[in-house]
């Protein structure tokens, strides 16, 4: 993002968006099956939270406890946030809308993070709903260029990415086309987007989904 605006604003509204889309849910709702493997949309709300909640020194002492077991770390975390109920859930995710506090992740991931949670979250719920182009292209070029946090440069590598909805294009090879949400998700291990997509890339990139 560099030479870009900030991105603390497009990840503020992506947050405040999320938890407006949830703020009428039933308990019974929040049990639902989130595009996170073994994870309820509860769930992953509470991993948003951790986000916007946890600095650096916090998430290292996490990880010191958890003796450099990092996915006993992120469940310790998500843990703290669930709370007592869903809307307990939704209460404390409201309460770091606005937060700058992260985890030591580049911003273009933290943005990442909650486009791409979102839609783990929206997606089971049948919640649908346009998500800003900026925000979107901004995300696809980031991930189309780093394995940080998720693999996703290694998974559309040889392949061209074209979106139908906005401007983000790149890469060369096979043709991946379709909407700028659908690609991210896709270039994220998401296989449920692919059914979304054309072109002669978008088996290549079949393939090379996580299990």
């Amino acid at each position: 993002m560099t030479g870009r605006a900030d991105p603390w604003p497009l990840i503020h509204e992506e947050r405040r968006a999320l938890a407006e889309d949830l703020a009428t849910m039933s308990e019974e709702r929040w049990t639902t099956p989130s595009l996170c493997a073994g994870l309820t949309v509860r769930e992953v709300l509470a991993h948003l939270t951790v986000s916007g909640s946890l600095n650096g020194f916090q998430w290292f002492v996490g990880v010191v406890r958890r003796r450099f077991d990092f996915d006993a770390q992120v469940a310790m975390r998500l843990a703290e946030q669930m709370g007592d109920s869903g809307a307990d859930t939704l209460a404390r995710f409201r309460s770091i809308v606005t937060s700058t506090t992260s985890p030591p992740l580049p911003k273009p991931a933290l943005l990442g993070e909650v486009i791409v949670h979102g839609e783990d979250i929206r997606r089971p719920l049948g919640i649908t709903g346009d998500r800003p182009i900026d925000a979107l292209t901004r995300v696809a070029e980031y991930y189309r260029g780093s394995d940080q946090v998720v693999v996703a440069r290694t998974r559309v590598r040889g392949l061209r990415l074209q979106a139908t909805d906005g401007p983000f294009a790149g890469g060369e090879g096979p043709l991946v086309s379709g909407s700028t949400l659908a690609l991210i998700m896709a270039m994220t291990g998401r296989a449920d987007h692919l059914d979304e997509l054309t072109g002669e890339g978008v088996e290549v990139l079949r393939g090379r989904m996580d299990g």
